[in-house]
């Protein structure tokens, strides 16, 4: 009976020991991953790719450049006259100062082009002038600083014209009076008329 029961003891170890084995050989062992490490907010640091703070108040542009954007949009499709109509609708509508110069200058500016109807040096040299006397502080429309740089470069082209025919017509006089000269010495030297021969 001793024996029965010692077979009886191993087979009751031997079949926990092999499913066991068994479960062991089939199913890899997963070990739990370890929990990461609690953080309090102040271990965290956030770094932020801003532009640094120099003192720069800016102030947001409160007008509303549609007008000025839909002139900007006609004048490039060469319709001058709506372009026109669509600065003075933006100068009517805006009180700004700034707002108000961009109108004028973008007026000045299609005075200036050949192709325009408006076309016309005098005016637009004049007006470019008057408006850089009272040129407003503020973010500018890059069109219209485009404009600006525009207008710059005609009122200096403008007086360099002005100059080159002030030249040209001092060396026509200049000319003219030693052919005279010329002329006169011709009839000295040879005691008669040039015409005379």
């Amino acid at each position: 009976m001793k024996r029965q029961i010692v077979k009886a003891l191993r087979s009751l170890v031997a079949v926990p020991l092999l499913a066991t084995l068994a479960a062991c050989s089939s199913t890899p062992v997963v070990e739990p991953e370890p929990a990461p490490p609690q953080r309090s907010p102040e271990d965290v640091k956030l770094t932020l790719n801003l532009p640094a703070d120099n003192g720069c108040a800016c102030v947001q542009d409160a007008s509303d450049r549609t007008f000025l954007e839909r002139g900007m949009e006609s004048l490039a499709e060469a319709d001058y006259i709506e372009a026109v109509q669509y600065f003075q609708r933006y100068q009517r509508l805006e009180s700004d100062p700034l707002a108000q110069w961009e109108a004028e200058l973008a007026i000045a500016y299609v005075s200036m082009l050949p192709s325009s109807p408006f076309y016309d040096v005098e005016a637009a040299r004049e007006g470019y002038v008057i408006l850089q006397s009272r040129e407003p502080d503020g973010r500018k429309h890059p069109s219209i600083v485009l404009m600006q740089q525009a207008l710059e470069s005609f009122v200096l082209m403008e007086r360099h014209v002005e100059d080159l025919e002030r030249r040209a017509t001092m060396l026509q006089d200049d000319l003219s009076k030693r052919e005279q000269a010329l002329k006169r010495l011709r009839e000295l030297t040879l005691g008669q008329p040039e015409g005379a021969r």
